[in-house]
Parts: structure tokens; C-alpha cells; sequence
């Protein structure tokens, strides 16, 4: 008997079905050896400076260890399968270990496919364990449970119970939270545009204004654009130039990990831990006329290789169903890799063409269905021809105008005969150079810069790509733990950082920037991918890391100040009926819930820990909906005026704000700053704009900021009840006595 190991039942199931009797298929069911849950399991020789893992067999696994021990005994030969990466490499050699072989003697076979004719030639071409890869998963597992397990207690120690800190973790949180900065931070910037209609309702662009090239934010006040739209108004046109050209929408790529998560959560809603679900399934093996079969490569890849023989098919495939003008007179090739792509050997494609989508909506579930077809046309698409669009380009001049007009018609749709077309046609009508060009109507309209948008899931997945931050088989584990742990929510398919978050990835950044750093984060990864190709030794790796760092957690128990210092006030929530306490947080004590993250109501307190009641100031104006008053209110853009009457009345208004000019020079170039009112608020703004744009949303002072590397200058204001400093460029908070003394 040959016994063959995997990872999991599902593909056991199917690769059982390929082989004949003298074979047996079982899974290990993932790792079945790793490091101890309750301890740190590992040891650090101190004069090789090594650090040594303590692998153990969970008692989980011992029960799947005996079963495969057993069967080992009966076999002539023993097949490690696990999956062709890393992880999977790995998970091979822990198996040889617990059942008490060598790794060595142990054939290992690799396969980007579950078919028939996947298994049959990957056992001819078996091969050994590859050291190389086991130790870079190694030396990432130790890496992570280094960080893990020394800055996961510090955290709950000085902050809250159950806290957790990691090395891709917290890269992925600052990313996030940077992000939420730069949205809190934002002052809307107004522009207007001058919508122009020639002739037959062309809509055209002013490109240019007495002789000065125009930008999307040349022209920012109403003053400037009523001048230019007289100047429009009173302008004689002709057309200067028609232009036509060919521009081809090129075939998209084939699938890798990142791209199949991105793409099936604009398309089909899904979450980045579904569609991999979803994935694992139709690789591992699914119902299909022939039995059962994986119908989808591997799915944790960020190669854009295909197979000669896959490229071959479809383009066959392609031939067959649209004609030969959609087939490219030589196969198109993707080399563009995802940063440090070395884990995979192929993209995602269907691995049997003949397996249509309108077959497999016969035997695939709804989701499978939807994720199926979608990487089935995404391969055919790859390798059709490009689409043709005509580009049009009309260029009205004047005396002291000049405007473009664009359109487009499709001429070849290429792979939209598949996908579709997306883009739709804007056609021009036929007009000639040189001949006038009437005016049909100039209407000045005015825009404010929108607020920078958080991060979707798809959107942070691409980040940590583009970042080398994690591979394909972190991405989504690292959205889930950010969830699970409370630092985010998601909101409107957005990510949303909670107050805990800008905690943590704060004392993170001032304790240990290395760790939180996205370039350090994607170096390791480039380091990691070394190992993998022989070229670093990983040991050396690992102590070059762990020392520093020991030394950053020793520094850590002593210098961060805890916040979780609480006393029980002998009174309950008025939410959830849990005790208060009161709590000592950066910016001072305040008074919060015991049964927080669950129930987040806080109190704000003076020095002597007496609950402060805030007073709504009454405003001169009365409500113009109810005629009540009017009170003013703070909000994430500043303080505005709500009415009284409130919940019966929702009515809102803004607070005009009297322009005024502050002592404080502009640190930038030296001019004055005023106070500006604008839709979202009120801001500080050089009067050398647009020349010098320098912002902020509190008066700045001549104080420097004392981080490292920021050369901003630091701002008065109220934060959390509050007196504080705030950088106005790395927006950096210090309690005002800190920098005062």
C-alpha cells in the first residue's frame, strides 16, 4: 500500500477518487505539530544566540498523529502532498517529525490542480522536502510568536484585558488609523468649475485662461470664476484642432489571491474570508459531470504565471467560440508580480474548460457558481485580443480661452465580447476645423475637495499587497483578528477604527515604531522570501531581530504609563447597570464602564474625579423651522448650531465665523494666516494661497514639534476635555503641562 498525506478531508476525498486500491489518501487536518499554546516554546541559546522552537502535538491532533503513525507502519511508501507553498512545505516536514520519520526518506509531491491527471504526474515527478521554504516558515512562525506573545501581555498589562499585538497586525492597524488622521485632519478646499455647453450640447473642460494652464483647483473662489465666465461669455471661438487616435483597454490580468478578494467584493459583495472560503472548495473538490474534481488552481497565489499547456486550451477555446480576430496572433504573457512574489507557481484558472459556467450552475452552489464564473471569464478574457476605442479630441480656441471637448465610440470590443462593456460610448458630432464655435450656455459652479475615503476591505488588501505587507494567505486572517479584536468595525463596507485602535497603534508608534512601520514589516517579508531561496540564513535573522527587541519590551514595562489603572466608584452604569470606574488615561482621569468594549459610556471629570455636567451654551439665533433655541453643538468638523427641540426637531445650521488674522506667522513661508469659514467648518489658511497652502484647523504656534523626522509646529486645543498641543502635520497629541514645564 502507498499512503499518500494531505491537509485536508476535502482533497483527500477527492484525490481518492483518482487513485486505484492500492493507494490510501488521509489529511493531517492542517497543522498537526506547532508551537505550545500556553507557553512562549522557545529557547534562546545565548552563546550561539539561537533561537530554538519546542514543537508539540496538541491533543487535538494526537488521535490524527496515531491514525497516520498506524498507517504509516503498513506502507511501502509514504507521500507527503501538503499545498505547494510555504505553509504547506512546512506542514509536510512537522508530519515526517510526528510520526517518527525522516524527512528526508519522504517523497513529496506538489500539484497546482486536483485532477486526475495533476496526481498521476505529480507522482512521477516526486521530489524532497525543500529546507529552504521549511525554514522561512520557521522563521516567520517564530517571528510572529516573538512579537506576539512579548508585546500581546504588555499591551493588556498597560492598556485592557485581551488585547492583543502583531507584526503584520499592527501594520495593517497603523495603515488604518493613519488613515482615519488623515480624515479628521482634512479642511475641504473650494474650486469651481466653469460648466460650459457648445453647440449641440457639447460639454467641453477650460484648459487654459489667458494663456495660464488650468488644474482641477485653479480656480478657488466665486470672485475668480464669475471673472472667467464673463471673459467666456465675451469670447469668440473656432475650432482649433480635431484629433483622432486608436487606444486600446487592455485584457485584464489573470487572477492572483489579491486580486480574486478585491475584485469579488465590488462584484459579488463578498468578504475577503468568503471568497477564500468559497476558493478552498472549488479547488479541493466539487461535484462536476465526471465525479468529483477540483475545478480552480490554487487558490493562495500571487504569481500571474499559466501553464503552457492551460494557455494552449483556451486559446483554443477562444478560436472555437468568437472567431479568430479575437485571438491574439501570439499568447499573451503577465510577468508583473505582487512585491516579493515567490510563494506560488500559478495564477488562478478553471483547471477544465469544458466545465463551462452554464454547466456548473448544474452542480455548484450559488456562491461557488458566482465565484467560478467569475475566474473562469477573468482567464478567457486574459487571452483575447485588447478592445479598440476611436479617441475624439476637440480644441475650441478663443482670444482668451482655450477648451477641450473628449469622445469615444468602441470600434473592436475585443474581450468585452465576453466580459462587456463597461465603458460606454460618448460620441462627437462630425465638425470641421476652423469654423466657429457658438457658446450654448457658461454657468459657474462651485466644489469643495472631498474627504479622503476610508479603507474598504478590498481596498487594504491592495495596500498591504502594493506595501509587501503579509502574503496572499495573511490578507484576510489579518482583516478577521482586526475585527475580532475590536479595533475595527466594519461600516458601510468600510473599515472603521475604534478609539482603542488610535490607543494602541499611539503607544505602539512612541514604544516601538519598528514594528508598526510599514517599511520594516515589508523588508522582513523581502527577507523571509531570501531564506525561501537559500540565500539567508535564518537564525541569523531571528536573533538580529529578537535581541533589540527584548530590550524594546524591558524599556516598555517601565516607561508606558498605564492606562489601566481603574477604582470602583460604588455606582452603576446608567446604560448597562455595570460598576463605574474611575480610569487615568493620557489626557487626564475620566470615568467609564466596566463592561466596556461592550457598553462604551464615559464621563468626563475634573482633577478631584467630580463628574463634570457640560453646558449646552444657548445661541442668539431661534430655530427657523420651530422658533426654539438654537444651541451649539461639537461635531467631527467643528462646532455648529443644532436646535433645541431636538429629537422632535432635527434642524442644523452652521456657525459663521468672523475672519480673522492671527500674531503666529505661516510656518511654511512666513505670510500671515486667518481664520477661514468654509462648508465643513472653520480653518486657519495663509493669505499666500495658492501659492503656499498651507491649513490647520487650530491656530498654530511658533512651538516646534518634538517628534523625530516631523518638522511641523504644534497647535493649542481641547482634546477629551482636555488641554493639549496637537502637531499640525503628524498630528501628534501632548498633554499641554508636558510641553508648558
Amino acid at each position: 500500500m502507498k499512503l499518500i498525506i494531505v491537509e485536508s478531508p476535502a482533497k483527500a476525498r477527492t484525490i481518492t477518487n483518482f487513485l486505484g486500491r492500492g493507494y490510501k489518501v488521509i489529511a493531517s487536518k492542517g497543522h498537526i505539530r506547532d508551537l505550545p499554546k500556553s507557553r512562549f516554546g522557545i529557547t534562546v541559546d545565548e552563546e550561539t544566540k539561537e533561537l530554538i522552537p519546542k514543537y508539540a502535538v496538541a491533543k487535538e491532533n494526537t488521535a490524527t498523529v496515531k491514525e497516520i503513525r498506524d498507517l504509516a507502519k503498513k506502507s511501502d511508501e509514504i507521500y507527503i502532498a501538503t499545498d505547494e507553498d510555504r505553509e504547506g512545505e512546512a506542514i509536510g516536514w512537522h508530519i515526517a517529525h510526528a510520526i517518527k520519520k525522516d524527512p528526508e526518506e519522504l517523497p513529496r509531491i506538489v500539484f497546482h490542480e486536483i485532477t486526475k491527471t495533476a496526481i498521476t504526474d505529480a507522482l512521477k515527478h516526486a521530489r524532497k522536502i525543500d529546507m529552504n521554504m521549511v525554514n522561512a516558515q520557521q522563521a516567520r512562525r517564530l517571528l510572529d510568536r516573538v512579537v506576539g506573545y512579548k508585546l500581546s501581555p504588555l499591551m493588556a498589562s498597560k492598556i485592557q484585558k485581551g488585547l492583543s499585538a502583531g507584526r503584520v497586525q499592527s501594520s495593517a492597524l497603523k495603515l488604518i488609523v493613519d488613515r482615519e488622521r488623515e480624515i479628521k485632519a482634512f479642511v475641504p478646499q473650494e474650486y469651481w468649475d466653469i460648466n460650459t455647453l457648445f453647440k449641440t450640447d457639447i460639454e467641453a473642460t477650460l484648459i487654459e485662461h489667458n494663456g495660464e494652464k488650468l488644474s482641477k483647483l485653479s480656480i478657488e473662489n466665486k470672485d475668480r470664476a464669475n471673472k472667467i465666465a464673463q471673459s467666456v461669455k465675451n469670447d469668440k471661438f473656432v475650432i482649433d484642432a480635431i484629433e483622432t487616435k486608436e487606444r486600446k483597454s487592455k485584457t485584464p490580468p489573470p487572477f492572483m489571491t489579491s486580486t480574486l478578494q478585491q475584485t469579488a467584493s465590488s462584484k459579488l459583495g463578498f468578504t475577503p474570508k468568503k471568497t477564500m472560503m468559497v476558493a478552498q472548495s472549488l479547488y479541493e473538490g466539487v461535484n462536476t459531470p465526471d465525479g468529483t474534481s477540483g475545478v480552480i488552481t490554487y487558490m493562495r497565489t500571487d504569481s500571474l504565471n499559466l501553464a503552457k499547456e492551460a494557455v494552449s486550451a483556451v486559446r483554443d477555446e477562444i478560436e472555437s467560440r468568437f472567431g479568430s480576430k479575437y485571438l491574439p496572433k501570439s499568447p499573451k504573457v503577465y510577468t508583473k508580480k505582487a512585491k516579493g512574489a515567490q510563494e506560488a507557481h500559478e495564477a488562478i484558472r478553471p483547471t477544465m474548460l469544458s466545465f463551462t459556467p452554464k454547466i456548473a450552475a448544474q452542480y455548484l452552489k450559488g456562491d461557488e457558481i458566482k465565484l467560478y464564473t467569475l475566474i473562469y471569464e477573468r482567464f478567457m478574457a486574459c487571452q483575447m485580443e485588447d478592445a479598440v476605442f476611436e479617441q475624439q479630441s476637440i480644441l475650441f480656441k478663443g482670444d482668451e480661452n482655450i477648451y477641450r471637448a473628449s469622445g469615444r465610440k468602441l470600434v473592436f470590443d475585443g474581450f468585452y465580447k465576453l466580459t462587456g462593456n463597461e465603458d460606454k460610448d460618448k460620441l462627437l458630432p462630425a465638425l470641421k476645423e476652423g469654423e466657429d464655435a457658438q457658446i450654448q450656455s457658461v454657468k459657474p459652479e462651485q466644489h469643495f475637495t472631498e474627504l479622503p475615503s476610508r479603507y474598504s476591505e478590498a481596498a487594504l488588501i491592495k495596500k498591504l499587497e502594493s506595501e509587501g505587507i503579509g502574503r496572499p494567505s495573511t490578507y484576510a486572517p489579518t482583516i478577521a483578528t482586526l475585527s475580532n479584536r475590536t479595533y475595527v468595525s466594519i461600516e458601510k463596507k468600510q473599515i472603521v477604527p475604534t478609539d482603542m485602535a488610535f490607543t494602541v497603534t499611539e503607544i505602539l508608534e512612541k514604544n516601538f515604531g519598528n514594528i508598526v512601520d510599514v517599511s520594516f514589516t515589508a523588508n522582513m517579508e523581502e527577507k523571509l522570501d531570501e531564506i525561501a531561496e537559500g540565500n539567508t540564513d535564518w537564525q541569523k535573522l531571528l536573533s538580529d531581530f529578537y535581541f533589540p527587541f527584548e530590550k524594546q519590551i524591558e524599556e516598555g514595562k517601565k516607561n508606558i504609563i498605564s492606562l489601566k489603572m481603574a477604582k470602583p466608584l460604588g455606582r452603576n452604569c446608567p446604560k448597562c447597570g455595570e460598576e463605574l470606574l474611575l480610569r487615568s488615561g493620557r489626557f487626564g482621569q475620566f470615568v467609564a464602564c466596566s463592561g466596556f468594549p461592550k457598553c462604551k459610556y464615559t464621563e468626563q471629570v475634573d482633577e478631584d474625579g467630580n463628574k463634570v455636567e457640560k453646558q449646552e451654551e444657548i445661541a442668539e439665533d431661534k430655530c427657523d423651522k420651530c422658533g426654539k433655541d438654537m444651541v451649539v453643538k461639537s461635531g467631527r468638523n467643528g462646532q455648529f448650531l443644532a436646535c433645541s427641540g431636538y429629537p422632535e426637531c432635527k434642524n442644523t445650521k452652521s456657525i459663521s465665523v468672523e475672519e480673522k488674522t492671527s500674531d503666529t506667522p505661516c510656518p511654511e513661508c512666513g505670510c500671515k494666516i486667518s481664520l477661514k469659514n468654509s462648508r465643513r467648518g472653520a480653518f486657519w489658511g495663509c493669505e499666500n494661497y495658492p501659492k503656499c497652502k498651507f491649513i490647520s484647523k487650530f491656530e498654530p504656534t511658533t512651538i516646534k514639534c518634538r517628534e523625530d523626522g516631523c518638522d511641523g509646529v504644534l497647535a493649542a486645543r481641547v482634546y477629551r476635555n482636555k488641554d493639549v498641543y496637537e502637531c499640525v502635520k503628524c498630528k501628534k497629541r501632548t498633554p499641554k503641562e508636558e510641553i508648558d514645564k
